[in-house]
Formats: structure tokens, sequence, C-alpha cells
């Protein structure tokens, strides 16, 4: 399919409540798979290796092959979703639980940094109350940046993420909240279509985003236009962000938003909200998103340190080997727009690798 105008059809198509009513996007290890992920792990440690950087030949899972296979098929030709439970967070440190999460993700593809400043594998937690911090401060009057926003307990904006697939790790929840919010772009995408075609148009037409600082570090090409939504191969994909759209009018050169793309993205958020799935964390979930067919987001949270329910996550983005073409532009932010490519994440300014030597 290439109209943007003719309603999309397949698994990828859901909402919360047929989700929530099917759980057929749970999958749960066996206690064979873990006595083979533990096997893995300690093999990696007998080779005096470090928490990540290992490729999958040294963390082997033969036995656990067939469900990553059917994991990585539902991520690209399923539901676009996948929570993998069965991870005792309790018999492992944090050291040894990154290895896990690493190992498991190289069998799934290829991680890519997360920011200019070598991030691999990110935690996401409540950094304002830490001395050191993942993100720069946001000056007075101004845009706060979505990696701010997500190191903070409030809630989270739908959003994509920079990778064919974001892989989060819960090590531990919150005392209250945090619930991760899920919803299917392809609905979305009918059900605007159903309801105002004219801001589905406008929301298939640029929208001008900025590369934030403490994501990209300094660029030259700090702004770029992309369509929210676009398609190649008969599929689709989205790239998107309030945060960077709001950020871009921040600069004089990018044309003002008007009233009636507000309204698409008004939209495009209201109709999220009605067809997603709130879906809390149990420790020890990985949970899987292919970034082209869902949203994702969060309710806020609370944390308690001294009952030891501050929130935790463990994330990593992945290039995927059997990941969609994109549309023609889309290598302005991915690098590249072929199937299956290593693309995505930031680029080092020290290096200009995506991807760890």
């Amino acid at each position: 399919m290439s109209d943007p105008r003719q309603p999309l059809a397949g698994r990828s198509v859901w909402t919360g409540a047929e989700l929530e009513r099917s759980g057929d996007w749970i999958r749960t290890l066996d206690d064979a798979q873990r006595a083979e992920i533990d096997a893995a792990l300690q093999g990696v440690k007998r080779r005096g290796l470090g928490v990540f950087g290992f490729g999958r030949d040294v963390f082997p899972l033969p036995k656990t092959a067939p469900l990553l296979a059917d994991i990585s098929e539902e991520l690209e030709h399923g539901r676009g979703a996948v929570r993998l439970r069965g991870i005792d967070v309790g018999a492992y440190d944090e050291d040894d639980l990154r290895r896990i999460f690493w190992g498991i993700g190289r069998h799934l593809g290829t991680a890519v940094y997360q920011n200019a400043r070598g991030e691999i594998m990110g935690e996401v937690r409540d950094e304002t109350r830490l001395a050191e911090r993942t993100y720069a401060e946001t000056e007075e009057g101004r845009v706060a940046s979505a990696r701010a926003r997500s190191r903070s307990t409030g809630p989270l904006r739908w959003h994509t993420d920079r990778c064919d697939v974001i892989g989060l790790l819960c090590v531990r929840n919150a005392q209250a909240g945090g619930v991760s919010k899920l919803a299917s772009i392809p609905t979305i995408h009918h059900e605007i279509l159903r309801r105002r075609p004219d801001l589905l148009d406008l929301l298939c037409h640029d929208y001008w985003r900025m590369r934030p600082a403490d994501e990209d570090g300094i660029s030259p090409d700090n702004v770029f236009a992309m369509p929210v939504f676009g398609f190649a191969g008969g599929r689709i994909t989205s790239q998107y962000s309030r945060t960077y759209v709001e950020q871009a009018q921040e600069v004089p050169r990018v044309p003002r938003l008007t009233a009636a793309q507000n309204e698409a993205l008004d939209l495009l958020a209201a109709v999220a909200e009605e067809v997603c799935l709130h879906s809390p964390f149990v420790a020890g979930d990985i949970q899987l998103l292919n970034n082209h067919v869902i949203y994702h987001g969060r309710t806020a949270y609370a944390d308690d340190a001294s009952a030891g329910q501050d929130r935790l996550l463990f994330r990593l983005w992945l290039a995927t080997p059997q990941s969609r073409e994109l549309p023609a532009g889309f290598e302005t932010l991915w690098g590249s727009a072929a199937s299956g490519a290593v693309r995505g994440g930031v680029i080092q300014p020290d290096t200009g690798l995506r991807v760890p030597a």
C-alpha cells in the first residue's frame, strides 16, 4: 500500500482492549530457557567479559532461539509489541541483569548508540535527584527535552524512539504509577482517516523537528523536516515526538506550525489515548516494541528509594535484520532507508559510528 488514504489491515491493527483480552503479545520463558540463559551468563563471566559489548556467539541460546525467532516475527509482521516474562531479577545483581539483557538483545539485533556521549544501554530512572545526569538542563522559558522528561517522574507523551526496536528490562518498579502505555500506529492512522481525512493528509506531509543537543550534541543540521506517517514497500512507518516538533518552533528559520497542523497532532494524541493499552510492568519483564508501528508513553510515577521501590529500567535501541524499508527522505534521521540496514541511533562525534566498533 502506498496510498495513505487506504485503511490498513493485519495483526498490527489492534486496540488496547483487544490486546488485553487476547494476551497474545505476552511470551514467557520456561524453565529450560531460563536455565540456558543462566548458563550463557555464567559463560560470559568466566571469560571475564564486561556487562555488554560481547557478541551473540558467546551468549549461545539454542533452546531459546525458536522463541526469539517468534518474537522477531511478531515485532515486524505481527502485533509490533512483545512482553517477554520470566527473568528472576531477585537472583541476579544489576550487572548480571545487564549481561542477560545485552545477550538476549544481541540475538534480536544490533545495539545502536542512544546519545552523543556513547550511551549504549540506557538507565531510565528519576535523575532529578542525582548529581550525575544524562540530559542537559533546560534553559528558562524553553521546551524541556524528551530525555529530560523521560529521566524524571513525570508522564511521557506518545512518541517513537530512533531505532527499529526499543527494549526495556524492568529491574524495579516505582512505589506507584509508571504504567507503560502502548498504541498501534496503524489503528491510529485508520481512526484519523475515518474521522478527519483532511488532518491525515497533513500528518503525511512534513513537520519540522529538532535534533536535541542532549541527544545529538552540536549539529549544523539540528532541524529537519519529515512526515509523521510515511509509506514504503506497502508498509507504514511513523517517527514522532511532539517535543521535537515543539523544540523546532524555537528556531527562527523554521516555518510556524499552522492551526490545522496543531489540530492534527492533538487528534493523534487523543486517538492514541482512546485505543491504547495500559500495561504495568512486572519486575523481570522485557518489553520490545517496533517503533515503526507502536507509539509508547507512560503515566507519572512516585518512588520510595528507602523501600527499594525506585523505578529502574534498562534500555536498548536495536537495529533489526528483518526491518522494513523506509520512505525516501527518512535516511535524514535514520542514516539508511534500506530494509535490514544497521540504522538509527546517534552518530558519535569522535568516531562517526552508530554502533560500537
